[in-house]
């Protein structure tokens, strides 16, 4: 079972600044990127100028949410040479960045000397953080939600490291 769409849609409309992502894992397995990333593996790739085929309801959220002037940012510690999985969401990322996300990629290399938190997660106007838990396999086990103030102070600042080393996704080839 899953976080569902619209539990967390509740939880970033609700954000009235900024919605930062830290993500720190070289594969993940969840639901429904497994169609998606078996078809990659097997040579498909999303063709930018038919939005209709890749547009879906993360990305209509992404563009609801940014419209109302809420900075969503999305960054990513990545081992190189970079995984399958990490190839496959690079090739795909030019779909949140039409949807309104700025994402950076930071390779694990330059995160040596920074202090990150344990797990994934979101960070919701710098006070609400929602920490992504994952198995061994990288599939989705549950969330756990804070609103502790030192707790969102280290995962600001570890988010804020990452984001001013990491490179833009433009400039990030794998």
């Amino acid at each position: 079972m899953s976080q569902t769409l619209t539990d967390f849609a509740d939880l970033i409309r609700s954000a009235q600044v900024s919605a930062v992502h830290l993500e720190m894992r070289d594969t993940y397995g969840v639901e429904n990127e497994i169609e998606g990333f078996e078809a990659w593996k097997q040579g498909h790739r999303l063709n930018r100028d038919d939005r209709a085929s890749w547009w879906r309801p993360w990305l209509d959220l992404v563009q609801e949410v940014t419209a109302k002037g809420v900075l969503i940012r999305r960054a990513r510690i990545v081992s190189e040479p970079v995984s399958d999985y990490i190839a496959f969401e690079h090739s795909g990322t030019f779909t949140n960045i039409a949807a309104g996300e700025q994402i950076r990629w930071l390779p694990r290399r330059q995160a040596s000397d920074l202090v990150l938190p344990g797990n994934d997660c979101w960070i919701f106007d710098g006070r609400l953080v929602q920490f992504n838990i994952f198995d061994g396999v990288g599939r989705w086990v549950h969330t756990d939600q804070t609103d502790a103030p030192a707790v969102a102070e280290l995962c600001v600042s570890a988010f804020e490291a990452v984001w001013d080393r990491a490179v833009p996704h433009e400039q990030y080839t794998v």
